[in-house]
């Protein structure tokens, strides 16, 4: 087994970058984060594409981001206005308007309805 690490020295910190081969690996990089936790270090992760460059949840790439965006897209990608949308689900267009500016959550039964009518799962909405 191969494996490459990199270390950048800052004026407070150390970054080391650990490159293992393989999805079997994966137990060397806990033992190492591990130790660096047992040694009272905090260990902050980031994962990587295979150009190396940084991988961001949907969180922290849309911090403000709530289901009704989601919403939203769907609705605009099928080119539907929310009045139409309205009328599919049997609410008033308003209803609509407040799921999608998040004045009002989204709930189980609407999710599953949502999800009937663009043609995914309802935990989009979720």
């Amino acid at each position: 087994m191969l494996a490459h690490m990199k270390m950048r020295h800052t004026e407070n910190f150390t970054e080391i970058i650990v490159s293992l081969p393989g999805a079997d690996d994966m137990g060397l990089g806990r033992a190492i984060k591990d130790k660096i936790v047992d040694m009272g270090h905090t260990v902050q992760e980031r994962l990587v594409n295979d150009e190396g460059e940084e991988l961001y949840t949907f969180e922290e790439a849309f911090p403000e981001a709530h289901p009704g965006m989601i919403l939203r897209g769907f609705r605009s990608l099928e080119d539907m206005t929310q009045a139409e949308l309205a009328a599919r689900l049997g609410v008033a267009q308003t209803r609509v308007s407040e799921l999608e500016s998040g004045k009002r959550r989204i709930s189980l039964k609407m999710a599953k309805q949502l999800a009937s009518i663009f043609g995914t799962s309802y935990k989009s909405f979720l």
